[in-house]
């Protein structure tokens, strides 16, 4: 399948050229890319996080696949949907799939269903790709949405996805796409989002899972980042960095109802 771009000229810009540069206006130039197993960042309309997004994807060594995992905000698919073949189109560029890689998830990971209905009109992947694509042409990819798991299954989609990278030998770093507290005043998304954000920085999946739960912290992509926590400590990962944190009310001045946004490296 050939996906076509679902949010182009919705959550960015539609054509080539205007993509491209609104991509780099959120592009810090010259900045040190660090070697990443794991990594954090937002979704929302770039006008809102891409500043985020792209302070993520410029301070990071690029690897061949990504591995992109993100909430299922349409109810469409399985519960866990990976499109494992084909190609994905934004007006910057194709991507084709991992095939190699998507196979060995199918393998290792019971809870992964093969499904593209999950992934023909959700967002929170696509929004990725504009940044991907500034820096690289020829990266894959393989798309995995969530719409539910539990924690259980969370360590083993996650432990599972880990076994499929160890037996590739090239490099694959595994996005999380997630936004962070929803509609809340500043001060209390702000303070909500540090508790989730440090136990992400402090490598805790089971921390991070609970936390949202108890809390009531609505952070969409909270399972994504259970999943690539529990992936990353089972490839190794040893410490994570915020690499910058912004709330909707920093670009629209509307400080009463705010979405955040948290960029992080996992290494």
């Amino acid at each position: 399948m050939h996906r076509k771009p679902a949010v182009a000229g919705q959550f960015y810009y539609g054509t080539a050229s205007k993509l491209k540069s609104q991509v780099q206006q959120y592009i810090l130039e010259g900045a040190s890319k660090e070697k990443v197993i794991g990594l954090i960042s937002p979704h929302a309309g770039l006008m809102y996080s891409g500043h985020v997004a792209g302070a993520v994807y410029a301070s990071i060594q690029f690897p061949k696949t990504f591995i992109l995992i993100g909430p299922n905000h349409t109810g469409l698919g399985a519960n866990v949907s990976m499109m494992a073949s084909g190609q994905w189109e934004i007006p910057t560029g194709t991507f084709s799939i991992d095939e190699e890689l998507s196979k060995k998830i199918l393998q290792k990971v019971a809870y992964v269903s093969e499904d593209m209905q999950a992934h023909i009109f959700e967002h929170s992947l696509e929004v990725q790709l504009p940044f991907i694509a500034y820096f690289s042409d020829s990266v894959k990819i393989v798309p995995i949405t969530v719409m539910q798991a539990s924690l259980e299954e969370c360590r083993k989609i996650g432990e599972g996805i880990a076994d499929a990278v160890k037996e590739v030998d090239y490099d694959v770093v595994i996005a999380a796409s997630s936004d962070m507290s929803h509609y809340e005043p500043d001060d209390v998304a702000r303070r909500l989002d540090r508790l989730a954000i440090n136990e992400a920085l402090n490598l805790n999946p089971e921390g991070l899972y609970n936390i949202v739960h108890k809390e009531r912290i609505s952070m969409c992509g909270f399972l994504p980042v259970t999943i690539m926590l529990y992936a990353a400590k089972a490839l190794g990962a040893k410490e994570a960095r915020l690499v910058k944190y912004a709330t909707s009310g920093d670009v629209s001045g509307d400080y009463d109802h705010v979405v955040g946004y948290a960029g992080v490296i996992v290494k």
